[in-house]
């Protein structure tokens, strides 16, 4: 069978590969999805890659299956592991950890100031992808990114490094990382916060993801990948962002969710209300990502069990000590008819956790004049539509009770999204495949998008 497009997923615990035809009609078609569990721990992704190609063969019932072309995009093995070096952390570090986080990074280390030897020590223990160094507005403080440019390049850790600090730095960061011979790992960028009070991060979100399809491919037997996928491979999270960002566009400000095996992330698109404007005490992006590493149902379930409390969860699951522990002795990836009360319950509480961390805040303060209210974290008041994707809210049996249950949970002091919002989700799970897609066919994956979140 020949098509036009598949588009591999590879997950932290599983694999998903997408089939699509039609991408240059007026009507473009999702075919089918094949699913097998990520095999980082049998040592190649490939094998999970595969058993996920030869379940969708199955599913459209044909003994081979040719695409014109073949994407990718990647969490497994820990995704995309980055860290950020700035100035101070309110302002350059924060815009550059947002460029970082829009593009589907893992953080692993965040720092302010000139870097000290044991952080260095720490750099190097990480096993690090990308390194960020950013610092001082546009033709303002230098030294510290000089400083940390320096030291970083002493390292010669030969992975890619990535300056969005003071333009007036540029050629001086060159010679540095010429000088300790690193020059080929070097990439400049806009500075991510080139003035007081403005952030400027999507050229440095662009190089991330151009960065990870060149040279980053860690899980074992990713390098292998290559061979099946021909197009680019891209962080599964920056995926998901494209997709929201294209949406946003069409339908209006937006918040998509996405709960993982091992994380849960959050993806925003919108302003903040005017009102919220006149007291924010530091800019939001537009676009912003959250990801919750200690927030997933499978990987991360225990860190839930412990969040909501063992006796809590016996009692609200009406279990015994015995029948909640031999459920959780036992979990799945996939959960069966016995293990999905379990599940529903931890997706409740990872998507709840994740919004309040995403969501920005009121601060009432104290002064000679009196009380004063203040905002601070990203405005979500103006999101009219909540996107659910990810393998718990697409497939639970129970996932629209769920997000009902989220949207009308208020706090006068969190900016969450109002109960006026509506939801969508993402029946046909593809919205990660459709954010690599819509780089070279942005219409079919607009149409695709809209069709799997029945918008039309």
């Amino acid at each position: 069978m020949k098509i036009d497009s598949l588009v591999a997923e590879i997950g932290s615990t599983t694999t998903v590969i997408n089939a699509f035809d039609g991408l240059e009609t007026d009507n473009p078609k999702f075919l089918g999805s094949g699913f097998s569990p990520t095999t980082v721990l049998e040592g190649d992704v490939n094998i999970g890659l595969d058993n996920a190609l030869n379940d969708l063969k199955e599913k459209l019932n044909v003994d081979s299956l040719l695409a014109k072309e073949s994407f990718a995009s990647s969490s497994a093995a820990g995704g995309l592991k980055m860290s950020v070096h700035g100035l101070v952390y309110d302002m350059t570090v924060k815009a550059a950890k947002e460029a970082a986080l829009g593009a589907g990074a893992n953080l692993k280390m965040i720092t302010s100031g000139i870097l000290d030897n044991y952080q260095l020590d720490e750099i190097k223990s990480l096993n690090l992808n990308i390194i960020m160094i950013a610092g001082g507005v546009d033709y303002g403080e230098r030294k510290t990114a000089i400083e940390n440019a320096k030291k970083i390049a002493e390292l010669k850790l030969n992975i890619p490094i990535i300056y969005a600090g003071n333009i007036q730095n540029h050629n001086i960061i060159k010679e540095i990382f010429a000088y300790h011979n690193q020059i080929e790992y070097l990439y400049i960028s806009d500075n991510v916060y080139p003035k007081i009070d403005s952030l400027k991060v999507e050229k440095t979100r662009e190089i991330i993801q151009d960065v990870f399809h060149k040279h980053i491919i860690k899980a074992p037997g990713m390098y292998k990948v290559k061979e099946f996928i021909k197009e680019d491979i891209i962080p599964t999270p920056g995926a998901v962002m494209e997709s929201s960002k294209l949406l946003q566009k069409e339908i209006g400000d937006l918040l998509t969710i996405d709960i993982g095996g091992a994380t849960t992330d959050i993806h925003s698109v919108t302003r903040s209300s005017e009102q919220i404007e006149k007291i924010l005490l530091a800019p939001e992006p537009f676009a912003k990502r959250t990801v919750e590493g200690d927030l997933g149902v499978f990987i991360n379930k225990d860190n839930i069990i412990n969040i909501i409390g063992f006796d809590k969860l016996m009692t609200e699951l009406n279990l015994t000590k015995k029948q909640l522990t031999t459920l959780i002795d036992n979990y799945q990836v996939i959960p069966d008819d016995n293990q999905l009360a379990l599940t529903e319950r931890l997706a409740f509480e990872a998507f709840n956790l994740a919004l309040n961390r995403h969501s920005g805040r009121l601060i009432k303060m104290y002064t000679a004049s009196g009380k004063i209210l203040y905002a601070e974290g990203k405005d979500l008041t103006n999101v009219k539509h909540i996107i659910a994707t990810g393998g718990a809210l697409t497939r639970l049996k129970n996932r629209k009770t769920i997000i009902k249950a989220i949207i009308n949970t208020q706090n006068e002091l969190i900016l969450r999204p109002p109960k006026s919002a509506q939801y969508h989700i993402d029946n046909d799970y593809i919205m990660a495949s459709l954010g690599v897609l819509s780089k070279k066919h942005p219409q079919a994956a607009l149409y695709l998008l809209k069709k799997s979140l029945e918008l039309i």
